[in-house]
């Protein structure tokens, strides 16, 4: 008798509904402590009312401090409007976060930090030797685009550090854009299958001298879909 086919599950999928746009997020079955973490989070609203409050040209976009949630106080006398309360500017966001961290699933060479990656922050290697993510805290990448010489450069100094860029890996870059000097240190678990545009315009805008831009990016929603 021949084996039952069984169908294989469907990776799960965040939609962020932000002021900027939407944009839609896969998550990978390769790093399951990171997906589970980041569907539990989302089902219980954790990261509705946080803003995206990090963002650098041509690298990347980050949120998920809830430090940074935004407020709807009361309305206004004689309106039913209510005002939005953000975070002040007077103390620099990105510290924020539960009480955990976890263990970094790093997966190369089939995931990695190519234009549209979905990873985890974390803080640096000299407080964080183990190099563990942060429980909430992610970022989305967009990163800048390589030519055959820069990229090589790139790849120069990922051998350095014992890390392969594979072939695939290089047409990627060459192709789409990102940043490989993450790679090997930092843990993707996702990517952006929708919203790219979104992306785009929110690693453009103006940014005040600790990268929070001038006009806040509230993710308002996320919902697994």
């Amino acid at each position: 008798m021949a084996a039952a086919c069984v169908a294989k599950p469907k990776p799960q999928r965040v939609r962020l509904e932000t002021t900027a746009g939407t944009i839609r997020i896969e998550l990978s079955d390769e790093t399951p402590l990171h997906r589970d973490n980041f569907v539990r989070l989302c089902r219980e609203g954790y990261y509705d009312g946080l803003l995206f409050h990090r963002v650098i040209r041509d690298f990347m976009i980050q949120g998920g401090d809830p430090d940074s949630r935004v407020r709807h106080g009361a309305p206004a006398p004689g309106t039913t409007d209510s005002t939005i309360v953000s975070p002040p500017r007077t103390k620099p966001l990105g510290d924020g976060g539960p009480s955990y961290t976890i263990e970094p699933e790093f997966r190369l060479p089939w995931l990695y930090h190519v234009r549209g990656a979905v990873a985890a922050a974390r803080e640096g290697d000299d407080v964080n030797p183990g190099q563990r993510s942060s429980g909430s805290q992610f970022y989305i990448v967009y990163g800048r685009t390589w030519g055959e010489n820069s990229l090589g450069k790139q790849r120069a100094a990922l051998e350095e550090a014992g890390i392969e860029m594979t072939y695939d890996m290089w047409n990627d870059y060459l192709q789409y854009g990102g940043s490989p000097h993450l790679d090997g240190t930092y843990t993707v678990f996702g990517h952006v299958i929708d919203g790219m545009k979104v992306v785009k315009a929110i690693q453009a805008m103006p940014t005040d001298k600790d990268d929070r831009p001038l006009t806040d990016v509230i993710i308002t929603k996320a919902t697994i879909e």
